[in-house]
């Protein structure tokens, strides 16, 4: 272990970790990144496979997003957004807006998770101020993940994350029997079946009025394992929710700006939400931002004198942050430019095809699913085709071999996956394809 890194476990409690683990695979130290890869301090070139949780969209050190930054810099780094205003927030507010028709009105916070709980207060509090009060409760999918704040924890069902804090955490039931598919060649994807609809509407029923929304993560389940559900749910859920008055949210925090082939994934159910959540591919990882997207009508419930208590009084410090503004500006320019969802609509099938191949060679895959630009499986042991027993943490095994071997996996348990930069090169990915083979055989012998 080298100074720095005894330097860093003085003193660092590292996120989403158990810190023992760092005692024999202690953090890489990483000099710069560019592109696709990080460059560790004893020179390897590490691909990073996950985007850097989810953010990379474009790569590491774009040099057009970096100059957009830099220009910005210059005129000023931070100001508060309470009555102020400035050209780079406003052009991107209006960039934004162009992406649903029916939602116009974006409110800014500087994560993920906040933006999510955002919009779940948003739907209360318009209940609330429409004359209906009792629709106060929240209704989510099985095997979601929205955040780690108290409520975005109570409406995710990831027990990893949560459990903890299950005496603090409110009530909010989970939607089960998802129709989850393998991409969208599977025969569920257009067509989810009247049987399994009429499951999960018995559900939606049981409470819908009391109902203020339903939160979900379009089409892509991110930390829940990377699992991939049929948008016909969507379509069929945007029609329930209009008779019942109950609003749909719509987390896009990983899923918004190309992931999943399209700008937006509800986009491949052709609904418009209540609420969308943007984060992540927003700025491109370039900064903490994140906004909420929403309607003129709801908008207009919180809009009166000041003494009505109707104002939305939520507050970030960081809310709309020039810097993050800037490059998410930039950011949203270069996929106009680089026309980056048609790029992966057609590289998408290249990418399921290298699992594939991995699946080939380790005998160790199955359930292998896909959509954009993202694929995953799930980890056996060949010798039985069961799941291998999850204290042996095959996946952690696999992640300390590839980060070894050059690649910076890091699995869900014992699912794998690739999320890398859309604008990946072609043969980055035939590397990362033979670094994960060995890797697993590695692991598997």
């Amino acid at each position: 272990m080298s100074s720095l890194q005894t330097r860093d476990l003085n003193h660092i409690w590292h996120p989403c970790a158990q810190m023992k683990d760092y005692e024999d695979f202690p953090p890489l130290v990483i000099e710069r990144a560019e592109g696709s890869f990080l460059y560790s301090s004893d020179g390897r070139a590490i691909i990073d496979a996950i985007s850097s949780w989810w953010c990379k969209s474009l790569g590491h050190c774009h040099p057009e997003i970096k100059k957009a930054v830099q220009k910005q810099l210059d005129r000023y780094e931070h100001i508060i957004m309470a009555n102020t205003c400035n050209s780079t927030l406003v052009e991107l507010s209006e960039k934004l807006s162009e992406l649903t028709p029916d939602l116009k009105k974006i409110f800014y916070a500087d994560n993920g998770s906040t933006a999510v709980e955002i919009a779940l207060k948003m739907s209360m509090q318009y209940n609330l101020q429409t004359g209906q009060p009792e629709k106060n409760q929240f209704l989510s999918l099985e095997n979601g993940y929205h955040g780690e704040t108290t409520l975005t924890l109570a409406a995710g069902d990831c027990e990893l994350y949560s459990a903890p804090y299950a005496a603090i955490m409110p009530k909010i039931p989970k939607i089960n029997g998802i129709p989850y598919v393998t991409g969208n060649n599977d025969p569920l994807w257009h067509n989810m079946g009247d049987d399994l609809w009429e499951h999960i509407e018995k559900q939606l029923n049981l409470n819908k009025d009391t109902l203020s929304g339903i939160l979900f993560e379009p089409i892509l389940q991110g930390a829940g394992g990377m699992k991939i559900y049929s948008p016909d749910f969507l379509n069929r859920l945007r029609k329930w929710a209009d008779i019942n008055s109950v609003h749909l949210i719509a987390d896009e925090i990983m899923t918004g700006f190309g992931r999943t082939g399209k700008y937006l994934a509800c986009d491949h159910a052709g609904i418009t939400p209540d609420f969308i959540c943007l984060s992540k591919g927003l700025t491109a990882g370039w900064g903490p931002m994140a906004v909420v997207m929403t309607s003129n009508e709801i908008y207009d419930a919180f809009y009166d004198d000041y003494f009505s208590g109707k104002a939305f009084m939520h507050s970030n410090t960081y809310c709309g942050y020039p810097i993050a503004a800037a490059a998410a500006l930039e950011a949203l320019n270069i996929y106009e430019r680089e026309h980056t969802m048609e790029s992966v609509t057609k590289r998408s099938k290249s990418l399921l095809d290298r699992m594939q191949y991995i699946a080939n060679e380790t005998g160790s895959l199955v359930n292998l699913r896909s959509v954009g630009f993202l694929v995953a499986a799930d980890i056996i042991d060949p010798q039985t085709a069961l799941p291998f027993p999850k204290k042996l943490r095959i996946g952690y095994q696999c992640y300390k071999n590839a980060v070894k071997n050059g690649a910076f996996l890091r699995p869900l348990g014992d699912t794998l996956y690739f999320l890398p930069p859309l604008n990946t090169p072609d043969l980055v990915l035939d590397d990362l394809a033979d670094i994960t083979i060995k890797s697993l055989k590695e692991v598997l012998k």
